[in-house]
């Protein structure tokens, strides 16, 4: 059964809008897990335009959900992760004055380097997934580099779900059974909503875990925070309940 880790991102950015701090992130955050979902994930940048340092530190002792803090590995970031120690590291190779992220990485061109981070996160007791495209060397790649898991970039799976859902995710499917083939636990993200999420956990149900934010705090606008948290569960959980049900 795949969980439900809610990006809290844009929660922040509407915060930092007006300033002080209204929404309340630490609050929001405390009011998702309560809502059920499993996971809180945290994006920071370098300008701190939307998650600040400082509200990683202050969720990190509130949260009793898995913690997943995702990022460019640079210095500042990995002695944020080490002294936060959450349960999940996620490394992605978000230039720093990307909007969002917006490729997963070439493992192969960055070997060395992922592995001296892979091992270093370890040495702290937390799960490292790498961000990759859906390429199925890449996730070989990943796990001689010693990755855990890795998340797969869904943006191009979002962009094409609408005019051919099966050609949209075959190279995911293709990916995530190479994953599942060479041991590693198996994440997605990145522009997943209620129109393509059940979708993907369906065909691919050994799915771990999905990091969901910007389609589920904009669907919250008109839904509310507590039924579209339930609305993606259900989806996130849509897999299971096929089987239970028969």
């Amino acid at each position: 059964m795949a969980k439900l880790s809610v990006n809290i991102n844009k929660i922040a950015t509407l915060r930092n809008a007006r300033g002080g701090n209204v929404p309340d992130v630490e609050l929001a955050a405390l009011r998702i897990e309560s809502f059920g979902a499993e996971g809180i994930t945290v994006h920071p940048r370098p300008d701190e335009r939307h998650i600040r340092y400082s509200d990683v530190r202050a969720l990190k002792p509130l949260l009793h959900t898995e913690f997943n803090i995702e990022g460019n590995p640079e210095e500042r970031f990995r002695e944020l992760v080490l002294e936060v120690a959450p349960a999940q590291v996620t490394l992605v190779p978000d230039a720093h004055d990307a909007i969002t992220s917006n490729a997963g990485w070439n493992v192969p061109a960055n070997k060395d380097f992922l592995t001296a981070m892979c091992r270093l996160f370890h040495s702290r007791g937390i799960r490292v997934s790498i961000f990759i495209d859906p390429v199925p060397q890449m996730a070989i790649a990943a796990r001689e580099c010693g990755a855990d898991r890795v998340e797969l970039y869904t943006e191009a799976y979002a962009r094409e779900y609408p005019a051919d859902r099966e050609k949209a995710i075959e190279p995911y499917l293709r990916t995530a059974l190479t994953a599942r083939e060479c041991g590693l636990g198996l994440n997605a993200g990145h522009d997943l909503s209620l129109e393509n999420l059940e979708y993907f956990i369906r065909t691919i149900p050994w799915t771990d875990e999905v990091s969901i934010g910007h389609a589920l705090i904009s669907d919250a606008l008109y839904l509310g925070l507590e039924e579209t948290v339930a609305r993606y569960l259900g989806q996130a959980h849509s897999a299971a309940n096929t089987i239970n049900n028969k």
